[in-house]
């Protein structure tokens, strides 16, 4: 039987440092008897990394911040099997301890951190025990501690030949703004913490509210702007951030990105206004992409 219809979901393979080893965390769902790593549906609007962050946070009460992406998981389910259930992962780091202060409920009674060993043996199903393999190659290989650049295209700006005045000032749209407002979330499921931004308005607006969700300071970086960008201006600003280690989040114009595309050794990308590129890096190595949009 072809399935009707595809339900959305998302979750995390979460780990934390405890002692000399690893453990990661794990759930008990009581009506199915099982033990799981913490997933749940797309709510209407969501985007998947979103959803992977909250559902942890509501199955654990455990915070996460995202790293690189797993698997995307199928499987039949309802009755007669007519639906698919499709789940994305990443691998999740706790923002805190990790301390668990779960009340059992109908859907989830337990919540665990469980030694990386006594996972496999414990996990109920052969699609987690593949994430869990797929971990472990990612940590033999130190990816596991991936940190997320994200270049940011800016959100949807006034029309060019309709604006009069400085380029520069040129602001966003009523769309544009509310585009800015969705980025807050998807920002936080990746745990950015640094904010930087070609001075351009329509970039600075793209990323003020997120920066305000922080409290923090938007680093304004006239180098990355349409009018002063060049191969070796964007070449030393992306270096830079390639070799940090902070969550940082760059927002810039379209015919910048070819340029910090380049210096960050990735595939060029042609981004429409809102959309991001994660790059997962590690001491200055690219590990991963993704691409995602307000």
């Amino acid at each position: 039987m072809e399935p009707k219809r595809t339900v959305l979901a998302a979750g995390a393979v979460v780990w934390r440092r405890h002692g000399d080893s690893v453990e990661l965390l794990v759930v008990h769902r009581p009506k199915y008897d099982d033990w799981t790593f913490p997933k749940g549906k797309v709510n209407r609007g969501e985007r998947l990394p979103v959803t992977a962050v909250r559902e942890v946070l509501e199955e654990t009460t455990v915070p996460i911040r995202l790293g690189l992406p797993l698997s995307t998981v199928s499987y039949r389910m309802g009755k007669p099997k007519d639906v698919t259930k499709q789940v994305s992962y990443w691998i999740g780091r706790p923002i805190g301890d990790g301390a668990i202060t779960l009340e059992p409920n109908h859907e989830i009674d337990k919540a665990r951190w469980i030694a990386i060993d006594d996972v496999g043996s414990l996990l109920t199903y052969d699609h987690d025990r593949g994430l869990l393999d797929e971990f472990v190659d990612l940590r033999r290989r130190k990816a596991h501690k991936a940190r997320p650049l994200i270049v940011l295209r800016h959100t949807a700006a006034r029309s060019r030949t309709r604006w009069k005045g400085d380029d520069q000032r040129r602001t966003l749209t009523a769309g544009g703004l509310r585009e800015a407002q969705r980025l807050v979330p998807l920002l936080q499921a990746f745990g950015i913490t640094h904010v930087v931004s070609s001075d351009a308005a329509r970039c600075v607006q793209s990323v003020v509210p997120y920066a305000d969700h922080l409290d923090v300071d938007i680093v304004l970086d006239a180098d990355l702007t349409e009018e002063r960008a060049t191969r070796r201006r964007v070449a030393a600003r992306m270096r830079a951030l390639l070799v940090g280690k902070r969550p940082t989040v760059v927002c810039t114009h379209r015919p910048v990105l070819p340029l910090v595309f380049e210096a960050l050794g990735v595939p060029p990308v042609p981004l429409e206004p809102s959309q991001l590129m994660v790059v997962h890096r590690r001491s200055g190595r690219v590990l991963g992409t993704e691409l995602h949009r307000a």
